[in-house]
Formats: C-alpha cells, sequence, structure tokens
C-alpha cells in the first residue's frame, strides 16, 4: 500500500539543509488614555487572532510548496496568540530554476518547489508602556525549512501581511548535504543580501541596514519606516485634537521608540 505525506516522511535522498527565515516586525502607536491602551490591545488580538495568524500561515506553506500535517493554534489570556504549522513535502517533485535566484518571492499563487520537512510559527506580542502612552505590536514568524528552496521566497508574502514600522529579519542556512560525489554542501544557493528578497516598491519605504556573515551563512536585515505621518500613530485621537506642544511631544516619543528597537538598545532617557 502506497504511504501518504501524512503518514510517512522519508529523509534519505533529500537535501537535508536547513534554512531558516526569522521575521520580527513592530507596530507602534500612542494611547493616551489607559481605555485607549486596552482598546488598542483588543483591536490587535481581533486583528491578529489565532484564526487570521493561522491563515496566513497556511499562505506561507502554499508559497514554499509545502504540505500541512498538522496546525496547533491558541488565543492567550490578556492578550497574544500562536499558531504552529507542521509541515513536509509537497506533491508536486518538480523544482523551478527560479527558486535559486535572488529575488522577491511572490504573494499566494501555484508556486512548485520540492520540500522535505518544515515548521512554520508565528507568536504576538501586544504590550504597553504604564507611562508614556506608546503602546506595540510585536510579531515574530519562523519559517524553516529543508529542501531546494529558502523560505526567503515567502518574506514578500509576510511582510505585506502586517502593518510594519519596524522590522528585524534573520535567515540562517545549517547543517550540510552532499552531492553524489560525497562532497559536503554547506549552502545550495547564492545569497547576497535579504535585501534581494525585498521587493523594490517595499525597499523605498524603509531604511536598511545589513550586517553579514557570509563565511558562516547567516544574514541579517533591519528596516525602519521612512516616512512619518503622526495619524497614522494615533489610536482613537487625530492630530487636529492637539496641541502644538502635544504634537511635538508624542512624535518625539513615538520615533524614539522606533529608534531605539531598530538599533536593539536603550539610547533616550525615559
Amino acid at each position: 500500500m502506497k504511504l501518504t505525506p501524512e503518514q510517512r516522511i522519508e529523509l534519505h535522498g533529500f537535501n537535508n539543509l536547513t534554512k531558516s527565515l526569522s521575521f520580527n516586525m513592530y507596530d507602534i502607536c500612542f494611547t493616551k488614555t489607559k481605555k485607549d491602551r486596552e482598546a488598542y490591545i483588543e483591536y490587535i488580538d481581533e486583528q491578529y487572532n489565532a484564526d487570521r495568524l493561522t491563515e496566513i500561515l497556511q499562505h506561507v506553506a502554499d508559497i514554499i510548496g509545502a504540505h500541512v500535517l498538522n496546525v496547533a493554534k491558541q488565543d492567550y489570556v490578556p492578550q497574544g496568540a500562536s499558531v504552529t504549522v507542521l509541515v513536509s513535502e509537497g506533491p508536486v517533485v518538480e523544482v523551478p530554476a527560479e527558486s535559486y535566484e535572488e529575488s522577491p518571492g511572490p504573494l499566494p499563487d501555484n508556486v512548485v518547489i520540492q520540500l522535505d520537512k518544515s515548521h512554520i510559527t508565528v507568536h504576538t506580542y501586544p504590550e504597553f508602556h504604564p507611562d508614556e502612552g506608546i503602546s506595540t505590536f510585536r510579531a515574530d514568524i519562523d519559517v524553516s525549512t529543508c529542501g531546494e528552496i529558502s523560505p526567503l521566497k515567502a518574506l514578500n508574502f509576510l511582510i505585506r501581511s502586517f502593518e510594519t514600522d519596524v522590522m528585524s529579519i534573520d535567515y540562517r542556512v545549517r547543517g550540510f548535504t552532499r552531492a553524489k560525489d560525497g562532497h559536503k554542501l554547506f549552502i545550495d544557493h547564492e545569497i547576497n543580501s535579504i535585501q534581494n528578497y525585498i521587493p523594490d516598491d517595499l525597499k523605498e519605504e524603509f531604511d536598511m541596514i545589513d550586517v553579514n556573515v557570509y563565511q558562516e551563512n547567516i544574514f541579517h536585515t533591519k528596516c525602519k519606516l521612512k516616512e512619518f505621518d503622526l495619524d497614522n500613530y494615533l489610536f482613537g485621537q487625530s492630530k487636529e485634537n492637539l496641541s502644538s506642544g502635544e504634537e511635538e511631544e508624542i512624535t518625539e516619543r513615538i520615533t524614539n521608540e522606533m529608534e531605539e528597537i531598530f538599533y536593539g538598545k536603550n539610547i533616550y532617557d525615559s
């Protein structure tokens, strides 16, 4: 009897390189009152609940050509959600040549690739500053694959699935696979920068910094939104209702928060 992908996962003869993409995004806003903060958390929990996150991850699985084996999801109290998707090789074995090219991946479509085993996870962290009025939503997404294609092909879709002010993106290739003659291969595709997997229209919207360790196959890119319109960062109010002094103070608080998250350290005095 022939077994289905759900019943058996074969590793022998497959590409054993592990390629891991970690996509970390932040959405930042100003909530003036306790009621506004609670409303913001409620909005985030509704907008990015476990069902919505599952839908996003299933689209990622489609993009990388993975077969979904199992989905575990959970909404948390008082806030936040997690989803883990276990996937295996999809039913199609033909691998397109463009899979190896440094280029932005597609939005959900009929992508054909070969994949052995993988998992995709997301965890969300809505939170707020107790005194400064700053509320922050963070989502951590990990796509780990063994197979012919880099999970970076899902990056285009992931960025467009969230309202993002700051992003931190990591990509690493681990382990090795073998050529027919036994020669070890520690990476099976050329990569210069994660930025090459981000479409030009998105790159124009962000300031970006790369930190790459090529000899270790470790790549890191940080992104911060260039354009700043205070109305996009006010929850439950608009800048028309603010005095010039309030507008300046809130702008400074939000931009300081973005800078500290972007550079990963405390810069400004509280």
